[in-house]
């Protein structure tokens, strides 16, 4: 699970069908504090929005409207009675450079709040060490997903913590 230097822990699952990906969206919440980025990686189509909104869901309100922020870029969620952090999800497919996340608050979110954020990629040196990946992919069957969580820092132990790596391990 670890790597040679123990610089992170990989856990890998197959998701059936989109109830699943809401499932381990769920399952992570819990796990998450403040100063938490959820890098969630994939193609187009592949889940990231799925898992985002399911997250959201269960940090807060269950029927909250979780809409994409492909066009807002980022959309806040303010934490409950005794939640400790808003919610940040960030869409950034539409960054045409890694500075224009400092416009849309990126610095507070990552300090402060929880981040998921879609097409971390476009953050270049703005994408923190210290974060959980979340990498989906297309599986043989049209619902189906594999996915990939690797911790990185804090993310580590709490990986473990979760119980998720004794699921792949069955």
């Amino acid at each position: 699970m670890e790597d040679a230097d123990g610089a992170n822990v990989e856990i890998s699952l197959e998701l059936p069908n989109e109830a699943s990906t809401e499932a381990l969206a769920r399952r992570l919440a819990p796990f998450t504090a403040p100063g938490d980025v959820l890098a969630l990686w994939g193609d187009l189509g592949v889940g990231k929005t799925v898992f985002a909104r399911a997250f959201v869901r269960a940090r807060g309100d269950a029927f909250e409207d979780v809409p994409s922020p492909t066009f807002t870029l980022v959309q806040v969620y303010e934490p409950l009675d005794g939640a400790d952090a808003p919610t940040y999800h960030f869409d950034l497919y539409r960054l045409k450079s890694f500075e224009e996340a400092y416009e849309l608050g990126i610095e507070e979110a990552f300090a402060d709040g929880i981040s998921l954020v879609e097409w971390p990629d476009r953050l270049g040196a703005l994408l923190p060490a210290h974060r959980l990946d979340i990498k989906l992919t297309e599986a043989s069957a049209p619902d189906a997903r594999s996915v990939v969580l690797e911790g990185h820092g804090t993310w580590i132990a709490r990986l473990v913590e979760s119980g998720l790596a004794e699921i792949a391990l069955d």
